[in-house]
């Protein structure tokens, strides 16, 4: 059995308080696109992402219960994949032609 159905309460409450968070996140977003925030505007919009992924990733792919190998494994892993997204990106920026 899993590690974390031995416990005697539903999940279903937590389930809905993080769907209740997501919308209120995805309200959020809404409302910080249409102020005017200057060169905060792109912080702004990655801080509340980060913060919704972070509650994706920790209760509904379970990483909360993960053991610490795993979890290990998969910020390597998204780090990783994050550099190649960075480079290529960079790469496609230097070698354009600018007129």
């Amino acid at each position: 059995m899993s590690a974390h159905s031995d416990s005697k309460s539903s999940p279903l409450p937590t389930y809905f308080a993080v769907w209740i968070a997501l919308l209120f996140g995805t309200g959020l977003t809404y409302y910080a696109a249409k102020l005017d925030l200057g060169v905060f505007n792109a912080a702004v919009a990655l801080i509340i992402a980060t913060t919704k992924a972070l509650l994706v990733a920790l209760f509904f792919m379970h990483l909360r219960h993960a053991s610490e190998k795993l979890l290990k494994l998969v910020v390597i892993s998204t780090l990783f994949f994050l550099m190649i997204l960075l480079l290529l990106s960079m790469a496609d920026f230097a070698t354009r032609t600018w007129s």
